[in-house]
């Protein structure tokens, strides 16, 4: 219990520094063109009464056929958007060449390695880092772990993996210690982290493409869009935006978010306020400034310092006037699904939003 106490603590903190440190990979979306057909009319000249029998009828005829050429132009394009995309470049922008076949498979990112598995490729992944284990479900027993900040690069590439996904850690400081790996010709992908639920959104669809199923990945981003409009439309409906302090880690080491942070976001989403929207990116909080923002609603994703963390926040010390404390509005939310920036925050959104407005989204799912 320690240990993976210990593990999650490194794993909150590395990705609160992954996005602190980096802004997040852009990628563009390609257009699609629409086909359209026309038919020529003819004329008869036999009788003005017959040519206008004809014409009518080559005007239903004209009609029909654009009609049964429009539906087919749809069908077409449904055909294509199904099919399998290739990137030709990852999230971080850098060139890369996806191998037809992805047979197996090294995921150095929890969040990436939690997308694999829900699309049924636990079986294809022949190696992890470290934290993976604890997120993703479906990892045979016996695979291979790597420590996220040093991996062995010898192991990975005697491992010969088809494609190797990556977070920026793999760039920090401007040096790529990937560099021999892709040298060596091995699909290296980098994902960083993303700081928007758009981006999160295209990184989810991203790995699916890379591993050939761009139909199931565009099933999950059209399953995180389904939730976040429910959301959306409940929470346009809130006219006394509540304020929350959202603890990544309590104190005395308090550390949250600003703008800039999907977190953030969807904190907006479900029609309330950050307390620290005045500040971007994640940053330390002193437990003064803190008390001094008096939130309405305390969300915690703590799951390392506490055995529980929201009994911890209602006993704090100097606590007992912040009206969350005193009107008990503080709640536990999954660490898992808040802090991997992958399809599952929609299932944080909807803890979020029932947390701070537990009548208006009673109804939601």
């Amino acid at each position: 219990m320690k240990k993976k106490k210990l593990l999650t603590l490194c794993a909150a903190f590395m990705l609160a520094f992954t996005m602190t440190a980096c802004s997040g990979g852009q990628s563009g979306d390609a257009g699609s063109e629409a086909a359209e057909s026309t038919a020529a009319e003819t004329a008869a000249s036999v009788s003005e009464e017959t040519a206008a029998a004809e014409t009518t009828t080559a005007e239903e005829s004209t009609a029909d056929t654009q009609e049964a050429s429009s539906e087919a132009a749809e069908t077409e394009a449904g055909t294509e958007d199904s099919q399998a995309v290739v990137p030709t470049e990852d999230r971080a922008g850098n060139p890369i060449t996806v191998p037809e076949e992805v047979d197996s498979i090294i995921s150095l990112a929890p969040a990436t390695t939690q997308i694999l598995c829900d699309l049924g490729l636990a079986d294809k992944i022949i190696a992890v880092d470290s934290n993976s284990p604890m997120y993703a479900e479906g990892l045979s027993e016996d695979v291979l772990q790597f420590n996220l900040l040093e991996p062995d690069l010898e192991q990975i590439m005697n491992a010969e993996a088809d494609i190797i996904f990556v977070s920026n850690l793999s760039s920090q400081g401007g040096e790529d210690i990937f560099k021999s790996v892709r040298d060596a010709g091995v699909c290296v992908a980098e994902i960083p982290t993303s700081n928007s639920i758009a981006d999160v959104e295209k990184d989810v669809q991203f790995v699916a493409d890379c591993v050939g199923m761009s139909a199931e990945g565009s099933e999950l981003v059209a399953g995180m869009e389904a939730v976040i409009s429910q959301v959306r439309a409940i929470g346009e409906t809130i006219t006394e935006p509540k304020t929350v302090l959202f603890e990544i880690s309590p104190v005395p080491y308090l550390y949250s978010f600003g703008t800039g942070v999907y977190l953030n976001e969807m904190i907006e989403l479900l029609g309330a306020e950050n307390v620290l929207a005045d500040q971007e990116g994640w940053i330390s909080v002193t437990e003064e400034s803190a008390v001094a923002a008096n939130p309405d609603v305390i969300l915690t994703s703590d799951n390392f310092s506490n055995e529980d963390p929201v009994a911890e926040i209602l006993g704090r010390e100097g606590w007992q006037n912040v009206t969350a404390v005193v009107e008990g509005q503080v709640a536990y939310i999954d660490n898992a699904a808040s802090s991997l920036p992958n399809h599952h925050i929609v299932d944080a959104l909807v803890e979020m939003a029932k947390a701070v407005y537990p009548d208006a989204y009673a109804e939601l799912d």
